[in-house]
């Protein structure tokens, strides 16, 4: 009864605000934009004595141990749990559904003197608590007491619910292995946002991670490889004195304890084994498992060369694939989905299979015979032919199989869905064949991609932008929206050595999509976007989370003009910078050279130094761009004179 009042307390305070116009003001900085903010007068001040009202039920545990720790670390606040109608803050459970939130939406109401949030469910005071703490200041957050700010909140009424249930990040933990602590790490991160899927890459060339008890080589051998550092994929084959100790994996007990560390902050871990190809670290266990003979010489790749890129399809150095005619791959891996599906809740299964490369299939008897046998045509029915054995097993387990959108080609198996990595193309055909589909496409949402310019970033193949990013959006206009789940971001780990740098490469990018699988379509604006996510830096700064900076760096636009001189043009992602460059060597600030327009590069120049400032403080890193490597970016020919003596 008495929740009952309080809810019926905190309605009628929402209908007699009702009226009040929403306003434009830039003290709700709110990431992922909520579906409907109306801001009130005033503010509301935190007091030093703090008592939170909420039901005792073990769902909201970290919920209200998350705003306990904030409000009192940072805040110093102290803060008392006890069950009252005045308490300072009240997280309430509606005791009639309200059908327009959902299993995870809240309404938040912030007042002068105390605060309320309501929903149908733990699931959506969680989140509408993350959205309370972004309404103070970002030292909120800070990991220590800081004493000389003023805590205080807008007054504001939120309404928020979730557009899409899929709403993901994928952390490839295989190419480098990441710690159990560190993955909880990035969990905590990403809740602060929304996001209710963590897709872990347990399985590649480069490593298996997760403990299968029938199968104990894959961990023995499969887990380590030798440690190199550069640029991954250009490495030395590793020498045989070189010590095989770099990586790990994951006891069963680890997965128990991170699908339960997940699941108290309504995360819902997936696993991926990522087969046929792909499959080299599963190959170096168990030689057996290949078409190809020696392959028990064989080892777990630690960086080297094993893909020749350059052709078309891409064919394998040495062979990476599970054999798809060897019956004993079929008992292999009915093992590892049995154990797999025991440990993970989730319905579904990500068992990969991109880039599967098949000339050593071309070459095998076995894979001819299987042909022949199965009356297989080309080798994507090969692979069509194992994905739908593969179907069988996984849902043999009682679960659902995905796999990336190469499981497409030669015939979808009956039940399956399709994670669209190669742009939306293959998303969109699953979609029309009434297959359920989360859209993770290359051109927006693959975080593993350079965020600023090749001259400053750890070099990847490939860019990804913030505002390309932003420009996210899971329902192309072609399909039906009910066969669409979501979205998630990919991190990619083959450049990504250490946490600190998974953060760099996560943030803000992840920010972008948080509010393109969140968020209303019609509330998304980039300005908006912009200056929005220029406040949640200062929150990252607060909470030691690393992020990159790349949205304050210009954009570089090298060409060559008729008259065989090197151009520059410059811009920015975001508004209200100014760009300071020099040719002559010296460091520009802003009593320098301020760009107006494209740059004719000095003809004995050897570099070109650029920054940002916003007013008179720099915010964007000092990039060095040299001649020679903007003659590589547009091909240009250089005329070059012997000298004569």
């Amino acid at each position: 009864m008495r929740k009952t009042l309080a809810l019926l307390c905190c309605c009628a305070l929402l209908c007699a605000t009702a009226t009040a116009q929403t306003t434009v003001i830039n003290d709700i900085n709110v990431v992922p934009v909520p579906v409907k903010a109306t801001r009130m007068t005033g503010y509301f001040t935190l007091p030093k004595s703090v008592t939170i009202d909420a039901p005792a039920t073990p769902e909201l545990a970290v919920a209200v141990t998350t705003l306990k720790n904030r409000l009192t670390t940072a805040a110093g606040s102290t803060v008392t749990l006890q069950h009252s109608l005045t308490s300072t803050i009240s997280l309430l459970l509606n005791t009639a559904e309200n059908a327009g939130l959902g299993k995870e939406g809240y309404q938040l109401s912030v007042m002068p003197k105390r605060i309320v949030i309501t929903a149908n469910t733990p699931a959506g005071l969680f989140y509408g608590v993350q959205t309370l703490l972004q309404l103070f200041p970002p030292a909120i957050e800070s990991k220590s007491k800081m004493a000389t700010v003023a805590w205080k909140a807008p007054c504001v009424q939120i309404v928020d619910y979730p557009r899409f249930e899929w709403r993901g990040l994928m952390f490839d933990v295989a190419r480098h292995f990441f710690t159990k602590e560190e993955v909880k790490h990035y969990i905590d991160d990403m809740v602060r946002y929304k996001f209710n899927i963590l897709h872990l890459h347990l399985a590649d060339d480069e490593g298996w991670r997760i403990e299968i008890k029938s199968l104990p080589k894959l961990t023995q051998v499969g887990a380590y490889s030798v440690k190199k550092e550069g640029y991954f994929g250009t490495f030395s084959p590793a020498a045989p004195n070189e010590p095989r100790n770099y990586g790990g994996f994951y006891t069963q007990d680890d997965i128990r304890e991170l699908v339960k560390y997940a699941q108290a902050r309504f995360v819902n871990i997936m696993p991926e084994i990522d087969v046929p190809g792909h499959s080299l670290a599963a190959v170096a266990s168990y030689p057996e498992l290949s078409c190809t003979p020696g392959a028990d010489k064989y080892q777990v790749r630690s960086g080297e060369v094993i893909m020749d890129w350059s052709k078309r399809p891409p064919e394998a150095l040495i062979d990476n694939t599970l054999c798809p005619a060897n019956e004993n791959v079929y008992v292999f891996l009915d093992k590892v989905m049995t154990e797999v599906a025991q440990l993970f809740p989730f319905q579904y299964i990500h068992v990969g299979g991109d880039e599967c490369p098949k000339n050593f299939w071309e070459k095998s008897d076995a894979v001819k015979a299987l042909m022949q046998r199965e009356n297989l045509k080309t080798q994507e029915e090969v692979q069509s032919y194992f994905e739908k054995r593969l179907e069988k097993i996984v849902e043999s387990k009682g679960k659902r199989f995905m796999g990336w959108d190469e499981i497409l080609e030669g015939g979808l198996a009956p039940n399956a869905a399709v994670m669209s990595w190669r742009g939306m193309k293959g998303g969109i055909a699953a979609a029309k064949m009434k297959h359920d589909v989360v859209m993770s496409p290359t051109d927006f949402a693959y975080i593993d991609y350079m965020q600023g310019d090749q001259a400053i970033e750890p070099k990847v193949y490939a860019t990804l932008r913030l505002n390309k990013a932003y420009q996210f959006e899971p329902v192309p206009d072609s399909v039906d929206a009910r066969y669409i789940k979501g979205g998630q971001a990919n991190l990619w780990t083959e450049q990504v050595y250490n946490m600190r740098h998974a953060e760099y490469m996560t943030y803000p990018r992840a920010l972008a999509i948080s509010e393109s699988v969140w968020s209303p379509k019609a509330n998304k604006s980039w300005p908006d976007f912009a200056s929005r996510v220029q406040q949640q830096f200062k929150r990252l700064d607060a909470a030691e989370i690393n992020y990159s900076p790349a949205v304050y760096d210009p954009i570089f636009n090298v060409t060559v003009n008729a008259a065989n001189e090197l151009q520059v043009g410059l811009s920015t992602e975001i508004t209200g910078l100014d760009i300071y460059y020099s040719f002559d060597n010296t460091f520009p600030d802003r009593f320098g050279k301020k760009y107006s327009q494209t740059l004719i590069v000095p003809k004995d120049a050897f570099q070109m130094r650029v920054i940002t400032y916003k007013g008179k403080e720099p915010v964007g890193r000092m990039i060095n761009l040299t001649v020679e490597d903007m003659n590589r970016r547009t091909r240009r020919k250089v005329n070059t004179v012997a000298a004569v003596n």
